[in-house]
């Protein structure tokens, strides 16, 4: 529900609020509400927008959100909207952890074994960035594939769907249109259903605003028609 200083000071902004964002999108069956958490917290994190965070991070943790889940999409978003965007959410994360009682030992690495590598597509995406990054930027090109790839992707405190998910969300925030149908692409094949991508398209709307999620939609739609008869849940075709 909209807080009483938007009731009072632009009712319609509350109308809209409440009966649409709240009263419809949110319960859309076609995204569970717990995704629907992950990409709104990543939207969040991908502006910056720290005073929105209190609420979204208790209402992803209502959802069904793991504490460590949560931790691990604010580490995984430090690589795709900035190390600055992650740190200002670390503190809000603190004091939602705090008055939730959620202490450290709730918060700790699972101790598993990094995620196997898919040997169908890695090789050809690590021999992509190397074809293209490395001639300019070797440094780079070393810790995507090092870190990023080889590392972050690969912890086991988030699922490969749900990095997808927040990525797609923050990329789509971002305005990263360039980067949109790689990760897309990767999402499909990590779980995503080419409808709960609509979805995601459709939610963003209303957190990031209209342009960027009108931005995303061509994209999207080059990844439907490519994918094509591979269908939903097949290795990805891009680099």
């Amino acid at each position: 529900m909209a807080p009483p200083i938007v009731r009072d000071t632009v009712p319609a902004l509350a109308d809209y609020t409440d009966e649409v964002l709240f009263g419809s999108v949110w319960a859309r069956p076609d995204l569970a509400p717990r995704d629907r958490s992950i990409v709104t917290v990543s939207a969040l994190v991908a502006g910056g927008h720290t005073r929105q965070m209190t609420g979204h991070f208790n209402r992803a943790l209502d959802n069904g959100v793991k504490p460590t889940e949560l931790t691990e999409i604010i580490t995984h978003l430090a690589f795709y909207t900035g190390w600055p965007n992650a740190m200002s959410a670390v503190g809000v994360a603190k004091e939602v952890f705090e008055k939730r009682g959620i202490g450290p030992e709730q918060l700790a690495a699972i101790g598993a074994a990094p995620l196997p590598v898919d040997e169908t597509i890695e090789p050809k995406r690590a021999a992509s960035v190397e074809a293209a990054v490395t001639p300019v930027a070797p440094a780079l090109s070393a810790y995507t594939n090092g870190v990023l790839f080889d590392d972050l992707w690969r912890r086991p405190e988030l699922a490969p769907r749900d990095r997808s998910l927040a990525t797609v969300s923050a990329l789509i925030a971002s305005a990263q249109v360039d980067q949109l149908a790689f990760h897309l692409d990767r999402g499909m094949a990590n779980g995503l259903k080419q409808t709960e991508v609509a979805e995601i398209i459709t939610h963003l709307a209303f957190y990031t605003g209209w342009p960027n999620a009108m931005t995303a939609v061509p994209v999207a739609k080059t990844v439907f028609e490519a994918r094509g008869s591979a269908g939903e849940g097949a290795a990805p075709t891009s680099n």
